[in-house]
C-alpha cells in the first residue's frame, strides 16, 4: 500500500457510517452540495480523501477516529450535479485536527494508523485456512451476485484480512471496530471464528440462487 502520508498531510474527509477496508472498492454516491465541492477538489488534488464515520449523532468527525484514505477510481457525473464514483481503500489513518473550509466541507490532518508487529504472528495453518475461507466466500457471494467470482487475493495475512473482511455480512460498528485493530493475528482470529458460519450462510443461499436461475435443470 502506499505510504505518502507524511507531515502535516491534509485531505478532505467524507463523513459517512460506510466502512471502507485498504484494498477494497465499494461505489458511492455523492449528491450533496458540499461533497460535490469535496469530490471536485479531491479530483483536482491527489484524487483522495478520507472516508471515516461521523461523530456522534451524525456531528463531525472527532480526533482520535480511524479511517481509510478512498482513492478515486472512477467518476460518473449526472447531469443535476450528482455523481457515481467508485473508491478503492488505500492506508488506514487516524484523524488529528479538522476544519471546514470555504466550500463547506471539512478538511483533516491524519496520521498513518499502522499495524503493530505481533510477536507470534500468524501461523501457516490459519493463513492457509483464511485463504480457503475467504475464496469459499467470494465464490458464493459472487454467485448471488451473478458474476465471476475474484480469485486472487493477498498470500499475505495482514492484506487477506481486510479483503476477506470486506465480504463478510457485518454491521457497521463491527466493521468499525474490526478497521481499528492493529493486530493482524487477533483480526485473523476474529475472522476465523465469524467465517465458517458465514460461508455455511452464504453457500446455502449461493446453491437456492443457482436452483431458482436453471429452474432446477442445471442448465441456464
Amino acid at each position: 500500500m502506499p505510504s505518502y502520508l507524511s507531515g502535516m498531510p491534509r485531505l478532505p474527509l467524507f463523513p459517512l457510517s460506510t466502512v471502507l477496508f485498504p484494498e477494497e472498492s465499494i461505489p458511492l454516491h455523492i449528491f450533496e452540495p458540499r461533497y460535490r465541492r469535496m469530490l471536485a477538489a479531491a479530483i483536482e488534488d491527489r484524487h483522495r480523501f478520507v472516508l471515516l464515520p461521523p461523530g456522534p449523532d451524525g456531528a463531525d468527525p472527532t480526533p482520535g477516529l480511524v479511517g481509510t484514505v478512498a482513492r478515486i477510481r472512477a467518476v460518473q457525473p449526472l447531469e443535476d450535479g450528482r455523481s457515481n464514483i467508485v473508491v478503492t481503500g488505500e492506508n488506514r489513518v487516524i484523524l488529528r485536527f479538522a476544519e471546514a473550509v470555504e466550500g463547506g466541507y471539512l478538511v483533516g490532518e491524519f496520521d498513518e494508523f499502522l499495524d503493530r508487529v505481533d510477536t507470534e504472528g500468524v501461523s501457516r495453518a490459519d493463513a492457509a485456512r483464511l485463504s480457503a475461507l475467504t475464496l469459499r466466500l467470494a465464490t458464493a457471494v459472487a454467485t448471488l451476485a451473478d458474476r465471476e467470482a475474484e480469485s486472487e487475493y493477498s498470500v499475505e495475512p495482514a492484506t487477506l484480512s481486510f479483503q476477506a473482511a470486506a465480504l463478510v455480512d457485518w454491521d457497521h460498528p463491527t466493521k468499525q471496530r474490526f478497521l481499528s485493530i492493529r493486530s493482524p493475528a487477533e483480526r485473523v482470529a476474529r475472522l476465523l471464528a465469524s467465517l465458517p458460519g458465514q460461508v455455511a450462510r452464504f453457500e446455502a443461499r449461493a446453491r437456492v440462487h443457482q436452483r431458482a436461475t436453471t429452474n432446477g435443470t442445471g442448465k441456464h
